[in-house]
């Protein structure tokens, strides 16, 4: 017999937390399930990060987010989420994946996959891909998955070597090594500087001739200057063609190709949602911009009981929507 639950929230990050405690507020006790950590995407972003955000518009729940300085960090923002999901007592399930879900007649069929190596990696070390499913029906599915656990992927040769991630990590290991930076947005650009900074010769390659008005105005001039000083190596109006083991080929904008040594690439191209999981659900997307059917009010999708909070409900346009706005999505959720 399948496990029986109300709600089921899909992403244990800030967005998916809300709703959890706006479904709570209101008598519910939902079960949260993630397929990685508590507030997975902010544990991906670089260590010792400083949110561009200040404190207060990352709070949910009205708990009151504390930090030493101006604007809070990475770590801070780990520990005020964990901190609000043991205060409210909100049943987290880490490791767990929605795999699909349909609607039946008795509620929203879930079919859940556990990683018991993440899960329990001292019982289960070294053997890999150890997994477990599990199917669980609920009357309301709530899709708060954001994107970052999906890349844009270049798709060329290579793009699965070790030495090339599309995360970055922190820029201390990096010293005195030959590093290439693709992208040209601001997480690329930050993660350049830093590089630099830390004793990297580094590289950015970006298939854009100049850097665009998204990126941030103090960083802007500052990613120039570095350029024009030689400091930072830029290959702009560039594409990478492929990666081999410590090089990246490109393309210059003059057609010209053109082998860049590389021990570590960072390929900072953005990220997703899983449209490909939406689809499975019976979620229609507009053709052209991947928009959900969605009603503003409600969030509920054209699928009667699933509902979508945060990113995702932007369809491509996922920068339109952060913590600080999306946040309040469960209120339009569990308020109906």
């Amino acid at each position: 017999m399948s496990r029986q639950e109300n709600t089921l929230i899909v992403g244990a990050g800030p967005i998916g937390l809300a709703c959890a405690i706006s479904a709570k507020r209101r008598g519910i006790d939902p079960l949260v399930v993630d397929a990685g950590a508590i507030v997975n995407s902010i544990q991906h972003y670089p260590i010792g990060m400083t949110f561009f955000t200040t404190p207060e518009l990352l709070e949910i729940g009205g708990h009151p987010f504390v930090c030493a300085a101006e604007k809070p960090t990475r770590e801070e923002a780990l520990m005020y989420y964990r901190g609000v999901a043991r205060s409210e007592g909100i049943r987290v399930q880490t490791y767990t994946k929605l795999r699909t879900a349909r609607r039946e007649a008795k509620g929203i069929q879930c079919e859940l996959e556990m990683d018991f190596e993440r899960q329990h990696p001292s019982t289960f070390r070294g053997a890999a891909g150890v997994t477990s499913s599990q199917t669980l029906i609920a009357q309301r599915l709530v899709l708060a998955t954001g994107y970052y656990d999906n890349p844009n992927r270049l798709g060329v040769p290579g793009e699965d070597l070790p030495f090339v991630s599309h995360y970055f990590d922190e820029a201390h290991s990096n010293y005195g090594l030959n590093v290439v930076v693709v992208g040209g947005k601001n997480s690329a650009i930050e993660a350049a500087l830093l590089l630099f900074r830390t004793g990297a010769r580094t590289t950015l390659v970006y298939r854009g001739s100049s850097f665009g008005k998204s990126v941030k105005y103090w960083i802007k001039p500052d990613i120039e200057n570095r350029i024009s000083a030689g400091e930072v190596g830029a290959r702009l109006g560039a594409e990478v063609v492929s990666f081999q083991e410590h090089s990246v080929n490109i393309r210059n904008a003059d057609g010209s190709e053109e082998q860049l040594p590389a021990d570590r690439v960072y390929a900072l191209t953005g990220f997703h949602p899983d449209f490909g999981l939406f689809r499975k659900i019976g979620i229609e997307l507009d053709p052209d911009n991947l928009v959900p059917s969605i009603n503003r009010d409600t969030l509920e999708t054209n699928v009667r009981g699933v509902f979508m909070a945060g990113s995702i409900s932007a369809g491509n346009a996922t920068s339109s929507v952060f913590i600080e706005n999306g946040r309040f999505d469960g209120e339009k959720i569990f308020s109906a």
